[in-house]
This record gives C-alpha cells, structure tokens and sequence, in this order.
C-alpha cells in the first residue's frame, strides 16, 4: 500500500442542490496535521478556516504532495435513485479517478460510506472527526459545495442559496412557499414543505 484514500460527503440533508463527496489521496508516511494545522471536521471550522485549508490543499496538490477530487451528484439523481445511491456513485468515481489501482491504496471513509468491492477498505463512524485524511476530504467536499450553491444564488436570489446553501432553513422554506420549486430542488425531500403550503 502506497496511498491512504479519505472520503466523506456533504450535503446529503439539503432539500436543493447536488450532493458532494471529496476525496484525499495522499502517501501513507505523510502527516496531514503537520501539514494542515487546525485541521479537524468541517462542521467544526468558520468558512474562513475552511477556504483557507482548502486553499492550503491546491498548494499541495500542485507540490504534487496529494491528490483531490469533488464528484458531485445532482438534485435529479438523488430524486431517481435515492440520496444513499447517489452518495456511492459520487464516491465511486472519485475513488476510481484517484485510484486505478487498487492495489496501491487503502480506503478510509466516513459514516455510512463504502467504496467498490475491490478495494481494501474501512468505514469509520466519526471519522470526519479522527481521521486526518478524511477530515481534509470533508473539509474540500464542503467548499467545493458551498462554492456551487454560492453561484446558484446568484442565478436564483429568490430562494437565498448563498446564505443556506440548500438547507431546510425558515426563510428558504418560506421562499419555496412564495415561489414554489426550482429544477434544482430535491422535490422527494420536500414533501413536508409542499404540504405546509397546503
């Protein structure tokens, strides 16, 4: 085994936009907390900190260092196929960009996450929280996502996306009562707001 492989996804809750999943490779001997300080979960970082370590990772991954990756999958496939398939084709094309060889890594992923059969892997609950390798691949699948839903809102002001990034907050709820829904909504995850319109 050369490479450690991390993965972790955001955006499976939002009821708009696609879901994310980052993945990290990077060699076995490197230290990630050496080299990213302050690097932990991404839902235990400010946007700052997170931009600035994403930023941090570009610089490595041009050093040649590690390697990154953000597959997304959209609002369409998570509404086809369900939010658990869509989170594992995601994660599966990453993997295989990233890793053609099987033979040269070892997968580690958080929660609920598994990679293709033919990898060796390990899915650890919490990890976003332990591993470093799967820290950073939380921290880059949040800003690739954040940065997406940012562009969104400027192409749909009305919901707010920019300031939600797709949750179920109050006001986006109130903005899908006022103006229904857009293409990017993910229509199975927004019954209950349609029948609060009701």
């Amino acid at each position: 085994m050369k490479f450690l492989l991390g993965v972790d996804e955001a955006g499976r809750g939002p009821l708009a936009g696609p879901v994310a999943v980052g993945i990290v490779r990077a060699p076995m001997s490197l230290d990630l907390v050496a080299l990213f300080p302050g690097l932990r979960d991404s839902k235990q970082l400010s946007e700052k900190k997170r931009e600035a370590l994403y930023a941090r990772a570009q610089e490595e991954v041009r050093k040649g260092s590690i390697a990154i990756r953000v597959c997304f999958s959209s609002e369409r496939m998570i509404d086809g196929k369900g939010i658990v398939y869509a989170v594992k084709h995601a994660a599966c094309r990453g993997i295989r960009v990233l890793a053609s060889s099987p033979q040269e890594v070892r997968v580690v992923l958080d929660g609920a996450l598994t990679a293709p059969k033919e990898y060796e892997q390990e899915t650890i609950i919490g990890g976003d929280g332990t591993v470093p390798v799967i820290m950073l691949a939380s921290v880059i699948a949040k800003v690739a996502r954040d940065r997406l839903m940012k562009k969104l809102g400027a192409a749909f002001p009305e919901y707010g996306f920019e300031r939600h990034k797709g949750y179920g907050t109050p006001a986006h709820r109130q903005a899908i009562q006022r103006y229904g829904l857009s293409h990017l909504h993910r229509r199975s995850f927004c019954t209950n707001v349609l029948n609060e319109v009701r």
